[in-house]
């Protein structure tokens, strides 16, 4: 069983244990350096009051294999309704809904928060991530071309958002 709830900065460690090796890979993200837990807990208690911050806790071992947020994209008014979204499933445990639980609860505590339209970018050579944000009602918008560079190689990324 998979329980959703707000991340703390008590979750640091589990979560820098989550996103290294996906950091490691190269293949699912365009973070490049190895998180710090001090780091971590930084960005949790200096996560804006307005975002939203999800992690995905495995009820048998406490084990956090998820997590998602949404924070505000700029402090210009005009774009007070809308959020950048970013979601992280253990590599583990790929594949078993995790995502989804998080979409869930993620999207209710967004529109709460008075966001209309969440976006984010996705690495062209992903389409697993491509397909699950497809798959929760997000649009491919365009193609930011040779947009992030790991180590020597470019990467596209796919614009997407959902209203």
């Amino acid at each position: 069983m998979i329980d959703i709830r707000d991340a703390s900065p008590d979750d640091a460690a589990s979560i820098v244990h989550l996103l290294n090796p996906i950091i490691a890979a190269k293949r699912y993200t365009v973070l490049t350096t190895p998180l710090t837990v001090k780091a971590e807990q930084e960005f949790i208690e200096k996560f804006p009051e307005r975002g939203v911050f999800h992690v995905a806790v495995r009820e048998e071992d406490e084990r956090i294999v998820g997590m998602q947020n949404v924070a505000p994209v700029s402090s210009y008014a005009a774009f007070d309704h809308v959020g950048e979204i970013g979601t992280f499933v253990d590599l583990a445990f790929l594949r078993q809904g995790i995502a989804r639980r998080l979409f869930g609860a993620t999207f209710a505590a967004a529109q709460r928060k008075g966001y209309e339209k969440l976006f984010t970018f996705v690495r062209a050579d992903n389409p697993g991530a491509l397909n699950t944000y497809l798959e929760q009602g997000f649009r491919a918008v365009g193609t930011a071309e040779r947009h992030a560079k790991i180590g020597d190689t470019y990467v596209d990324e796919i614009v997407i958002e959902k209203w």
